[in-house]
């Protein structure tokens, strides 16, 4: 185990009374879970965030803390916050990154694992 580690898994979905098809816009919800499964507290500073569309096109989205906050989590510890995003194309990914940083002052990356954004399909 890495005295510096964050953990970071996330479950997305499609958000259909946000969306508009006939106007190219799609909405996603992501929960994210990020865990400290490291040996020191740390805090999350920052995020780095690379969205792809169907069509490729790239956007990349920083700031600082998630959902307005920075959270401090102690080892073992868990926080948990959802947000959204909007594509012009009915599938995409997510990827990206949080900087951080220990209670002794180093610095890290947790890396946040790309996932699928991607309109169920109609049974008709």
């Amino acid at each position: 185990m890495s005295t510096y580690q964050f953990s970071v898994s996330v479950i997305p979905q499609f958000l259909p009374e946000q969306s508009d098809p006939e106007q190219g816009v799609y909405a996603y919800s992501y929960t994210v879970t990020v865990i400290n499964t490291g040996g020191v507290s740390a805090q999350l500073i920052s995020r780095h965030w690379i969205i792809t569309d169907g069509a490729g096109k790239v956007e990349e989205v920083r700031g600082l803390g998630v959902v307005g906050q920075q959270p401090l989590l102690k080892p073992g510890e868990a926080f948990e916050y959802t947000s959204w995003s909007q594509l012009s194309t009915p599938m995409g990914s997510m990827r990206g990154s949080y900087f951080c940083v220990a209670e002794d002052g180093t610095r890290f990356e947790a890396v946040i694992p790309e996932f699928a954004l991607v309109q169920p399909r109609s049974l008709h």
